[in-house]
């Protein structure tokens, strides 16, 4: 820590002009970092808050009513910004549709639509990620990416059939993934759902300690 207050020092004393623009450059970049995280943290906590209004409603709910009586609210993750990611993207072209297997068999037309790649602590991961079919035909869901994951902590802390992750489709080769907003298929709560089983290809082997957990129920 000591370098640097002699390199400043130093500018002081002789560039007194540059000194102070690289501090006001530094408290700038310090206060922008700030700001973003701030907001980054703002935007889990309403998933949060949204994701256990749904589980409330008796009209969106997917849990089956004994568990709704006793329905609280999900037991999350501590927010952690090192599970946001800016991953790279790298756009599939003329990917063949294929059926993606469900828990219940039905007709799930999806494609790959291109491969993310990004670094969670100096580890570098690949994952495919996937346009419905279903729902691009509908005009709310026409930019919408699907990205199924499992990882380490399944059949643990998260539930065993691993989680989804919402995206939208990015206008440039970069995208923001946040893991604190993985939450649970439908039927980790109720066996009347079909839900996607995730693919192979989308395994991490590494513990994402982000999103929703998983308690056989949720937490009352």
């Amino acid at each position: 820590m000591a370098q640097p207050q002699i390199i400043y020092s130093q500018l002081l004393l002789h560039y007194p002009a540059k000194a102070i623009f690289l501090c006001i450059l530094i408290f700038i970049s310090e206060r922008s970092v700030a700001q973003n995280d701030s907001v980054a943290i703002a935007d889990v906590k309403k998933f949060q808050t949204e994701l256990n209004e749904q589980f409330r409603s008796k009209k969106e709910s997917p849990l089956e009513p004994k568990d709704f009586k006793q329905f609280k609210a999900h037991d999350f993750f501590p927010i952690d910004l090192k599970y946001r990611v800016t991953a790279k993207f790298k756009r599939t072209l003329n990917e063949p549709v294929f059926e993606m297997r469900t828990t219940i068999p039905r007709q799930n037309p999806h494609r790959v639509f291109g491969i993310i790649t990004f670094s969670i602590d100096d580890k570098e991961f690949q994952l495919p990620v996937y346009q419905s079919l279903n729902l691009m035909a509908k005009e709310e869901y026409k930019d919408y990416l699907f990205l199924p994951f499992t990882d380490l902590t399944n059949g643990e802390e998260t539930y065993d059939g691993g989680r989804y992750i919402d995206l939208k489709i990015p206008s440039v080769d970069e995208i923001v993934v946040d893991f604190n907003k993985a939450y649970n298929p439908y039927c980790a709560y109720s066996h009347r759902y079909s839900c996607p089983i995730v693919p192979s290809q989308n395994h991490l082997e590494a513990k994402v300690l982000a999103g929703v957990k998983y308690l056989k129920k949720p937490s009352h």
